[in-house]
């Protein structure tokens, strides 16, 4: 099974933050490769968008309010994995002034493609999107 994860530190109040990317439907609000996001089965499953407009339907499997993190897998996505479950989080830092917000999946890689492969794939997607998150806490901040 493969792997990526990343996390970054940001001087925003955990609570802020969760504010912005807790919600299931959010990635949009935050996420500049996702441009677009339905739900359906109360809430349940995201139909995304990628700026290609390839679909990626997604399934929230755990969800905690109070620990401020949630778990989701792939449905359908135009990527060259399976068995991908990922894992959302906000952590308080610093007596809960700053906040870490880590991503990581794992997954299976499809037949040809090796686990380095697979996991570039989606580290550069957390890399990035966590670099466009505290971009836009700190524009808000500022």
């Amino acid at each position: 099974m493969a792997k990526a994860s990343t996390s970054i530190e940001v001087a925003v109040a955990p609570d802020a933050v969760w504010n912005l990317i807790g919600g299931f439907d959010s990635l949009p609000d935050w996420l500049p490769y996702i441009p677009k996001s339905e739900l359906s089965e109360g809430g349940r499953v995201r139909h995304l968008a990628n700026p290609d407009g390839d679909p990626i339907v997604e399934r929230l499997i755990a969800f905690d309010e109070k620990q401020r993190t949630y778990s989701y897998a792939i449905l359908k996505a135009p990527f060259p994995v399976t068995n991908y479950l990922s894992t959302l989080r906000v952590v308080a830092v610093d007596s809960g002034r700053k906040s870490r917000v880590e991503w990581s999946g794992e997954f299976t890689p499809n037949p040809g493609v090796t686990d380095q492969q697979a996991s570039a794939i989606f580290q550069k997607i957390y890399e990035d999107g966590l670099e466009a998150l505290g971009k836009g806490l700190a524009s808000k901040a500022a």
